[in-house]
Protein backbone atom coordinates (compact mmCIF):
# COMPACT_ATOMS: atom_id res chain seq x y z
CA UNK A 1 0.00 0.00 0.00
CA UNK A 2 3.29 2.32 0.48
CA UNK A 3 3.11 2.37 -3.43
CA UNK A 4 -0.43 3.60 -3.60
CA UNK A 5 -0.84 7.35 -4.87
CA UNK A 6 -3.96 9.77 -4.82
CA UNK A 7 -4.29 10.05 -8.73
CA UNK A 8 -4.29 5.71 -8.54
CA UNK A 9 -7.00 5.99 -5.87
CA UNK A 10 -9.24 8.71 -7.66
CA UNK A 11 -8.78 6.67 -10.99
CA UNK A 12 -9.19 3.16 -9.96
CA UNK A 13 -11.96 4.32 -7.35
CA UNK A 14 -13.73 6.37 -9.75
CA UNK A 15 -17.32 5.76 -8.79
CA UNK A 16 -16.41 7.01 -5.23
CA UNK A 17 -15.68 10.46 -7.00
CA UNK A 18 -18.33 10.53 -9.75
CA UNK A 19 -20.60 9.97 -7.20
CA UNK A 20 -19.91 13.57 -6.05
CA UNK A 21 -19.44 12.23 -2.34
CA UNK A 22 -15.93 11.31 -1.55
CA UNK A 23 -14.65 14.20 0.19
CA UNK A 24 -10.78 14.94 1.37
CA UNK A 25 -9.36 12.29 -1.11
CA UNK A 26 -5.38 13.25 0.12
CA UNK A 27 -6.55 12.20 3.88
CA UNK A 28 -7.87 9.13 2.68
CA UNK A 29 -4.92 8.47 0.72
CA UNK A 30 -2.67 8.98 3.73
CA UNK A 31 -4.78 7.26 6.26
CA UNK A 32 -5.12 4.14 3.36
CA UNK A 33 -1.31 3.92 2.90
CA UNK A 34 -0.54 4.12 6.87
CA UNK A 35 -0.26 0.05 7.53
CA UNK A 36 0.86 1.08 11.23
CA UNK A 37 -2.10 3.47 12.22
CA UNK A 38 -2.68 2.91 15.85
CA UNK A 39 -6.84 1.91 16.38
CA UNK A 40 -8.61 1.48 18.99
CA UNK A 41 -9.08 -1.87 20.79
CA UNK A 42 -12.87 -2.51 20.37
CA UNK A 43 -13.95 -2.75 16.46
CA UNK A 44 -16.05 0.20 14.82
CA UNK A 45 -19.00 -0.18 12.89
CA UNK A 46 -20.37 1.42 9.20
CA UNK A 47 -23.67 1.25 7.97
CA UNK A 48 -26.09 2.79 5.74
CA UNK A 49 -29.55 3.46 7.21
CA UNK A 50 -31.29 0.50 4.69
CA UNK A 51 -32.68 -2.72 6.09
CA UNK A 52 -29.60 -4.49 4.16
CA UNK A 53 -27.75 -3.31 6.93
CA UNK A 54 -30.69 -5.39 9.71
CA UNK A 55 -27.60 -7.90 10.88
CA UNK A 56 -25.04 -5.26 11.95
CA UNK A 57 -27.68 -3.59 13.74
CA UNK A 58 -29.87 -6.30 15.59
CA UNK A 59 -26.57 -7.63 16.75
CA UNK A 60 -25.96 -4.61 18.38
CA UNK A 61 -29.44 -4.06 19.79
CA UNK A 62 -29.72 -7.39 20.68
CA UNK A 63 -26.56 -7.23 22.92
CA UNK A 64 -24.86 -9.75 20.37
CA UNK A 65 -21.53 -8.41 20.28
CA UNK A 66 -19.39 -9.58 23.13
CA UNK A 67 -18.11 -6.76 25.27
CA UNK A 68 -14.83 -5.09 23.97
CA UNK A 69 -15.06 -6.74 20.52
CA UNK A 70 -17.17 -3.80 19.23
CA UNK A 71 -17.40 -0.09 20.04
CA UNK A 72 -20.06 0.34 22.49
CA UNK A 73 -21.03 3.30 21.04
CA UNK A 74 -24.10 2.75 18.22
CA UNK A 75 -22.63 1.70 14.86
CA UNK A 76 -21.95 4.76 13.14
CA UNK A 77 -24.82 5.38 10.39
CA UNK A 78 -23.44 6.79 6.86
CA UNK A 79 -26.09 8.75 4.06
CA UNK A 80 -24.13 7.38 1.11
CA UNK A 81 -21.92 4.53 -0.11
CA UNK A 82 -19.28 6.79 -0.99
CA UNK A 83 -19.28 8.33 2.17
CA UNK A 84 -19.32 5.38 3.62
CA UNK A 85 -16.41 3.35 1.74
CA UNK A 86 -14.19 6.81 2.48
CA UNK A 87 -14.96 5.88 6.02
CA UNK A 88 -13.93 2.07 5.63
CA UNK A 89 -10.75 2.81 3.37
CA UNK A 90 -9.27 5.69 5.85
CA UNK A 91 -9.96 3.01 8.68
CA UNK A 92 -12.41 5.67 10.54
CA UNK A 93 -14.59 2.32 10.60
CA UNK A 94 -13.16 -1.18 10.37
CA UNK A 95 -16.29 -3.40 9.77
CA UNK A 96 -19.02 -2.45 7.61
CA UNK A 97 -21.35 -3.58 5.16
CA UNK A 98 -20.73 -2.88 1.59
CA UNK A 99 -21.74 -3.37 -1.79
CA UNK A 100 -20.60 -6.97 -3.05
CA UNK A 101 -19.59 -5.40 -6.78
CA UNK A 102 -17.93 -2.25 -4.56
CA UNK A 103 -16.05 -4.61 -2.32
CA UNK A 104 -14.36 -6.05 -5.18
CA UNK A 105 -13.41 -2.94 -6.87
CA UNK A 106 -12.11 -1.61 -3.60
CA UNK A 107 -9.94 -4.49 -3.61
CA UNK A 108 -8.44 -4.26 -6.94
CA UNK A 109 -8.02 -0.82 -6.69
CA UNK A 110 -6.55 -0.86 -3.03
CA UNK A 111 -4.80 -4.17 -3.40
CA UNK A 112 -5.02 -7.04 -0.38
CA UNK A 113 -6.98 -5.52 2.52
CA UNK A 114 -10.01 -5.74 1.66
CA UNK A 115 -11.96 -8.56 2.71
CA UNK A 116 -15.39 -10.21 2.76
CA UNK A 117 -16.28 -12.05 5.79
CA UNK A 118 -19.90 -13.38 4.39
CA UNK A 119 -22.97 -12.27 3.07
CA UNK A 120 -25.18 -9.73 5.18
CA UNK A 121 -28.62 -10.49 3.22
CA UNK A 122 -30.34 -12.04 0.11
CA UNK A 123 -32.40 -9.88 -2.27
CA UNK A 124 -34.20 -6.71 -0.75
CA UNK A 125 -33.86 -4.57 -3.61
CA UNK A 126 -36.14 -3.47 -6.30
CA UNK A 127 -36.95 -1.09 -9.54
CA UNK A 128 -39.96 1.61 -7.99
CA UNK A 129 -41.19 3.22 -11.08
CA UNK A 130 -43.32 6.51 -11.23
CA UNK A 131 -46.95 5.52 -10.71
CA UNK A 132 -48.20 5.73 -14.35
CA UNK A 133 -45.28 3.55 -15.40
CA UNK A 134 -46.14 0.01 -15.88
CA UNK A 135 -44.03 -1.39 -18.55
CA UNK A 136 -40.04 -0.81 -19.05
CA UNK A 137 -40.68 0.72 -22.33
CA UNK A 138 -42.37 3.80 -20.57
CA UNK A 139 -38.59 4.48 -19.28
CA UNK A 140 -37.15 5.03 -21.93
CA UNK A 141 -35.72 9.15 -22.50
CA UNK A 142 -35.90 9.19 -19.14
CA UNK A 143 -33.69 9.19 -16.35
CA UNK A 144 -33.50 6.17 -13.56
CA UNK A 145 -31.53 6.23 -10.38
CA UNK A 146 -28.39 3.99 -8.70
CA UNK A 147 -27.07 3.51 -5.51
CA UNK A 148 -23.40 3.74 -6.58
CA UNK A 149 -22.01 2.39 -10.22
CA UNK A 150 -20.62 -0.46 -9.00
CA UNK A 151 -24.09 -2.04 -7.55
CA UNK A 152 -25.90 -5.48 -8.12
CA UNK A 153 -28.62 -2.68 -8.84
CA UNK A 154 -26.97 -1.28 -11.91
CA UNK A 155 -26.14 -4.55 -12.99
CA UNK A 156 -29.34 -5.92 -12.73
CA UNK A 157 -31.02 -2.65 -13.92
CA UNK A 158 -29.02 -2.75 -17.02
CA UNK A 159 -29.54 -6.66 -18.14
CA UNK A 160 -33.53 -5.58 -17.46
CA UNK A 161 -33.06 -2.77 -19.79
CA UNK A 162 -31.18 -4.77 -22.59
CA UNK A 163 -33.58 -7.71 -22.35
CA UNK A 164 -36.17 -5.44 -23.34
CA UNK A 165 -33.96 -3.56 -26.24
CA UNK A 166 -33.26 -0.63 -24.10
CA UNK A 167 -30.04 1.00 -23.83
CA UNK A 168 -28.46 2.47 -20.35
CA UNK A 169 -26.35 5.53 -21.13
CA UNK A 170 -24.38 7.15 -18.67
CA UNK A 171 -23.33 11.58 -19.00
CA UNK A 172 -25.62 11.50 -22.15
CA UNK A 173 -29.15 12.81 -22.10
CA UNK A 174 -31.64 10.03 -22.47
CA UNK A 175 -33.33 9.45 -25.89
CA UNK A 176 -36.61 8.14 -27.59
CA UNK A 177 -35.90 8.25 -30.54
CA UNK A 178 -32.53 6.11 -30.04
CA UNK A 179 -34.37 3.91 -27.13
CA UNK A 180 -32.14 4.88 -24.57
CA UNK A 181 -32.15 5.39 -20.54
CA UNK A 182 -29.95 7.58 -18.59
CA UNK A 183 -28.52 6.41 -15.59
CA UNK A 184 -27.58 8.41 -12.96
CA UNK A 185 -26.17 7.81 -9.27
CA UNK A 186 -28.31 8.97 -6.36
CA UNK A 187 -28.15 8.99 -2.69
CA UNK A 188 -31.04 6.50 -1.45
CA UNK A 189 -32.20 8.90 1.11
CA UNK A 190 -32.57 11.84 -2.18
CA UNK A 191 -34.63 8.99 -4.82
CA UNK A 192 -37.51 9.29 -2.87
CA UNK A 193 -38.24 13.28 -3.41
CA UNK A 194 -36.69 13.18 -6.69
CA UNK A 195 -39.30 10.37 -7.70
CA UNK A 196 -42.23 12.78 -6.21
CA UNK A 197 -41.44 15.44 -8.25
CA UNK A 198 -41.05 13.54 -10.74
CA UNK A 199 -36.75 14.84 -11.58
CA UNK A 200 -36.54 10.88 -12.15
CA UNK A 201 -38.89 8.35 -13.95
CA UNK A 202 -37.35 5.47 -11.34
CA UNK A 203 -34.99 3.86 -9.22
CA UNK A 204 -33.59 0.99 -8.25
CA UNK A 205 -32.47 0.67 -4.67
CA UNK A 206 -32.74 -1.28 -1.32
CA UNK A 207 -35.78 -0.93 1.11
CA UNK A 208 -37.02 0.52 2.54
CA UNK A 209 -37.47 2.99 0.35
CA UNK A 210 -39.11 0.94 -2.52
CA UNK A 211 -41.55 0.13 0.63
CA UNK A 212 -41.80 4.33 1.38
CA UNK A 213 -42.60 5.17 -2.35
CA UNK A 214 -45.78 2.53 -2.32
CA UNK A 215 -46.81 3.87 1.25
CA UNK A 216 -47.01 7.33 0.14
CA UNK A 217 -48.49 6.45 -3.33
CA UNK A 218 -45.64 8.55 -4.96
CA UNK A 219 -44.28 5.55 -6.77
CA UNK A 220 -44.86 1.46 -7.54
CA UNK A 221 -42.13 -1.41 -7.13
CA UNK A 222 -42.38 -2.46 -11.11
CA UNK A 223 -39.99 -5.45 -9.77
CA UNK A 224 -38.27 -7.06 -7.21
CA UNK A 225 -34.64 -7.86 -8.07
CA UNK A 226 -34.81 -11.26 -6.64
CA UNK A 227 -37.42 -12.04 -8.91
CA UNK A 228 -34.39 -11.26 -11.55
CA UNK A 229 -31.16 -13.21 -9.69
CA UNK A 230 -32.35 -15.90 -7.07
CA UNK A 231 -31.14 -15.19 -3.82
CA UNK A 232 -28.33 -12.67 -5.39
CA UNK A 233 -26.08 -10.88 -2.26
CA UNK A 234 -26.70 -6.87 -2.69
CA UNK A 235 -24.55 -5.94 0.52
CA UNK A 236 -21.50 -8.40 2.15
CA UNK A 237 -19.67 -8.17 5.24
CA UNK A 238 -16.18 -6.49 5.27
CA UNK A 239 -13.35 -5.80 7.48
CA UNK A 240 -9.30 -5.35 5.88
CA UNK A 241 -6.53 -7.68 6.51
CA UNK A 242 -4.92 -5.76 8.58
CA UNK A 243 -7.79 -5.62 11.02
CA UNK A 244 -7.81 -9.76 10.51
CA UNK A 245 -4.10 -10.05 10.97
CA UNK A 246 -4.27 -7.82 14.35
CA UNK A 247 -7.47 -8.79 15.51
CA UNK A 248 -8.72 -12.40 14.64
CA UNK A 249 -11.00 -13.33 17.52
CA UNK A 250 -12.88 -9.82 17.48
CA UNK A 251 -13.57 -10.86 13.75
CA UNK A 252 -14.60 -13.68 14.41
CA UNK A 253 -16.99 -12.16 17.33
CA UNK A 254 -18.38 -9.81 15.28
CA UNK A 255 -18.77 -12.69 12.55
CA UNK A 256 -20.76 -14.86 15.27
CA UNK A 257 -23.00 -11.61 16.47
CA UNK A 258 -23.92 -11.09 12.76
CA UNK A 259 -24.86 -15.17 11.78
CA UNK A 260 -26.80 -15.38 15.27
CA UNK A 261 -28.82 -11.59 14.57
CA UNK A 262 -29.61 -13.18 10.62
CA UNK A 263 -31.05 -16.23 12.44
CA UNK A 264 -33.20 -14.18 15.32
CA UNK A 265 -34.28 -11.55 12.46
CA UNK A 266 -35.49 -14.93 10.29
CA UNK A 267 -37.58 -15.79 13.71
CA UNK A 268 -39.29 -12.82 14.42
CA UNK A 269 -39.53 -9.65 11.15
CA UNK A 270 -42.01 -7.71 13.03
CA UNK A 271 -40.16 -7.27 16.00
CA UNK A 272 -36.90 -6.84 14.13
CA UNK A 273 -38.65 -4.03 12.64
CA UNK A 274 -39.51 -2.13 15.78
CA UNK A 275 -36.16 -2.72 17.15
CA UNK A 276 -34.39 -0.57 14.16
CA UNK A 277 -36.67 2.09 14.10
CA UNK A 278 -37.54 2.49 18.17
CA UNK A 279 -33.53 2.11 18.32
CA UNK A 280 -33.18 5.06 15.86
CA UNK A 281 -30.96 2.68 14.03
CA UNK A 282 -32.90 3.60 10.74
CA UNK A 283 -34.63 6.93 10.30
CA UNK A 284 -37.43 5.92 8.66
CA UNK A 285 -41.01 5.08 9.82
CA UNK A 286 -42.20 1.71 11.38
CA UNK A 287 -44.50 0.94 8.72
CA UNK A 288 -41.77 1.23 6.20
CA UNK A 289 -39.32 -1.23 7.42
CA UNK A 290 -41.90 -3.23 8.56
CA UNK A 291 -43.02 -3.65 5.25
CA UNK A 292 -39.75 -3.91 4.02
CA UNK A 293 -39.16 -6.75 6.23
CA UNK A 294 -42.38 -8.80 6.70
CA UNK A 295 -44.58 -8.01 3.61
CA UNK A 296 -45.14 -6.02 0.85
CA UNK A 297 -48.00 -3.30 0.77
CA UNK A 298 -49.80 -3.51 -1.73
CA UNK A 299 -49.15 -7.47 -1.89
CA UNK A 300 -46.55 -7.82 -4.51
CA UNK A 301 -47.44 -10.35 -6.99
CA UNK A 302 -43.98 -12.71 -7.41
CA UNK A 303 -42.82 -13.63 -10.79
CA UNK A 304 -41.03 -16.79 -9.54
CA UNK A 305 -42.87 -17.75 -6.61
CA UNK A 306 -41.24 -21.37 -7.55
CA UNK A 307 -38.17 -19.80 -6.32
CA UNK A 308 -39.69 -19.95 -2.81
CA UNK A 309 -38.82 -15.64 -2.42
CA UNK A 310 -38.83 -13.31 -0.04
CA UNK A 311 -38.62 -9.51 -0.04
CA UNK A 312 -35.52 -9.79 1.77
CA UNK A 313 -33.30 -12.75 3.05
CA UNK A 314 -30.60 -13.69 5.40
CA UNK A 315 -28.04 -15.99 5.14
CA UNK A 316 -24.38 -15.66 5.70
CA UNK A 317 -22.30 -17.88 3.25
CA UNK A 318 -20.80 -16.28 0.13
CA UNK A 319 -21.23 -18.79 -2.40
CA UNK A 320 -18.01 -18.87 -5.08
CA UNK A 321 -20.60 -19.20 -7.78
CA UNK A 322 -22.24 -15.62 -7.07
CA UNK A 323 -19.00 -14.16 -7.21
CA UNK A 324 -17.85 -15.55 -10.23
CA UNK A 325 -20.82 -14.76 -11.95
CA UNK A 326 -21.35 -11.23 -10.70
CA UNK A 327 -17.10 -10.69 -11.72
CA UNK A 328 -18.73 -12.05 -15.50
CA UNK A 329 -21.67 -8.94 -15.56
CA UNK A 330 -19.35 -6.62 -14.07
CA UNK A 331 -17.22 -6.69 -17.39
CA UNK A 332 -20.64 -6.03 -19.61
CA UNK A 333 -21.79 -3.07 -17.24
CA UNK A 334 -21.54 0.21 -18.22
CA UNK A 335 -20.45 2.68 -15.54
CA UNK A 336 -19.47 6.53 -15.51
CA UNK A 337 -15.74 6.28 -14.85
CA UNK A 338 -12.25 4.49 -14.84
CA UNK A 339 -12.97 0.37 -15.89
CA UNK A 340 -9.16 -0.07 -15.84
CA UNK A 341 -9.39 -2.42 -12.92
CA UNK A 342 -11.39 -4.75 -14.80
CA UNK A 343 -8.35 -5.55 -17.05
CA UNK A 344 -7.05 -8.23 -14.87
CA UNK A 345 -10.05 -9.15 -12.73
CA UNK A 346 -10.53 -12.70 -13.57
CA UNK A 347 -14.03 -14.66 -12.53
CA UNK A 348 -12.66 -17.42 -11.97
CA UNK A 349 -10.24 -16.29 -9.64
CA UNK A 350 -12.03 -13.30 -7.99
CA UNK A 351 -13.78 -15.40 -4.88
CA UNK A 352 -10.35 -16.88 -3.78
CA UNK A 353 -8.81 -13.85 -3.71
CA UNK A 354 -11.27 -11.14 -2.05
CA UNK A 355 -13.79 -13.41 0.80
CA UNK A 356 -12.65 -15.43 3.51
CA UNK A 357 -15.19 -17.92 4.96
CA UNK A 358 -13.63 -18.87 7.63
CA UNK A 359 -14.84 -17.26 9.90
CA UNK A 360 -18.40 -17.49 8.61
CA UNK A 361 -18.11 -21.32 8.79
CA UNK A 362 -17.03 -21.18 12.08
CA UNK A 363 -20.76 -19.42 12.79
CA UNK A 364 -22.55 -21.77 10.95
CA UNK A 365 -21.25 -24.65 12.73
CA UNK A 366 -21.99 -23.24 16.18
CA UNK A 367 -25.42 -21.97 15.07
CA UNK A 368 -26.11 -25.24 14.22
CA UNK A 369 -24.55 -25.78 10.64
CA UNK A 370 -25.73 -24.46 7.15
CA UNK A 371 -29.25 -26.28 7.81
CA UNK A 372 -30.37 -23.71 10.23
CA UNK A 373 -30.36 -21.71 7.43
CA UNK A 374 -31.82 -23.80 4.94
CA UNK A 375 -28.74 -24.38 3.42
CA UNK A 376 -28.19 -28.01 1.72
CA UNK A 377 -24.80 -27.27 0.14
CA UNK A 378 -21.87 -24.64 -0.24
CA UNK A 379 -22.29 -24.66 -3.93
CA UNK A 380 -24.66 -23.91 -6.26
CA UNK A 381 -25.72 -22.87 -10.00
CA UNK A 382 -26.72 -19.23 -10.49
CA UNK A 383 -30.28 -18.48 -11.44
CA UNK A 384 -31.17 -15.53 -13.30
CA UNK A 385 -34.33 -15.17 -15.09
CA UNK A 386 -34.47 -11.15 -17.41
CA UNK A 387 -38.31 -11.33 -17.38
Amino acid sequence: MSGLSRRHLLAGAAGLTAAAGLYGSADLVRSAAGAGQRREQALRIGYLPITDAAPLLIAHSAHLYPAGSVSSAKPVMFRSWSGLAEAFVSRQVDVAHLLMPMAIQLRQVLGANVRVLGWNHTNGSALTVAPDITELEQLIGTQVAIPFWWSIHNIVLQKLLRAHDITPVVRRTASRAKRTVELIVMSPSDMVPALANRSISGYVVADPFNAIAQIKKIGRIHVFLGDVWREHACCVLVTRDDVIAERPHAVQAVTDAVVAAQLRIGTDRPRAAEALTTGSYLPQPLPAVRTALAYPDPPYQFQRPDWSPQLVGFQPYPYPSFTRRLVEEMHETVVDGDRGFLDTLDPARAHSELVDDTFVLNSLAAQGGRHAFGLTGLDRTEQVHLL
